[in-house]
C-alpha cells in the first residue's frame, strides 16, 4: 500500500487531503503534523504537474480533486484557476519537488510533531 492511513477512514483522509490541498494552493503555506504534510506533498505536487499540462483533461482532472474556494474576490478567481494561471507557471522549468516540509516543533497538547509545507 502507498499511502498512509492517518488514522482514518478512506472517504475521511481523502476529503481531508482534498481540503488540505486546496488550502495550500490558496494560501502558499499551511502547517499541519509531520505525517500529514508528508502525505500531502504527493498529493500537491500532482496538482501542480497537472497544472503546468494546461490542456482541458487536466483541467477537468484538476477540478475534480480541488474544491471550488474563490481564491481571490476582487479577480472573481477560484483557486483551480490560480492554479492553471499563476502557481503552475512559476513551475514551468522545475521537474517536480513543487513543495517542500520544514519540520517546527511539537504541538502542546499531544506532543504531535507538526511541520509547514509550503510551495517552493
Amino acid at each position: 500500500m502507498w499511502n498512509r492511513k492517518l488514522g482514518r477512514t478512506a472517504d475521511h483522509r481523502k476529503a481531508m487531503l482534498r481540503n488540505m490541498a486546496t488550502d495550500v494552493i490558496l494560501h502558499g503555506k499551511i502547517e499541519t503534523t509531520e505525517m500529514k504534510a508528508k502525505e500531502l506533498r504527493s498529493v500537491v505536487d500532482g496538482l501542480v504537474t497537472l497544472g503546468k499540462r494546461g490542456d482541458l483533461h487536466a483541467r477537468r482532472l484538476a477540478a475534480s480533486y480541488i474544491r471550488d474556494v474563490v481564491a481571490d474576490e476582487e479577480k472573481g478567481q477560484t483557486v483551480l484557476q490560480k492554479l492553471f494561471s499563476e502557481v503552475a507557471p512559476k513551475y514551468q522549468d522545475r521537474n517536480g519537488g513543487y513543495t517542500r516540509v520544514v519540520k517546527t516543533r511539537n504541538r502542546r497538547g499531544d506532543n504531535a510533531p507538526m511541520a509547514t509545507i509550503e510551495l517552493v
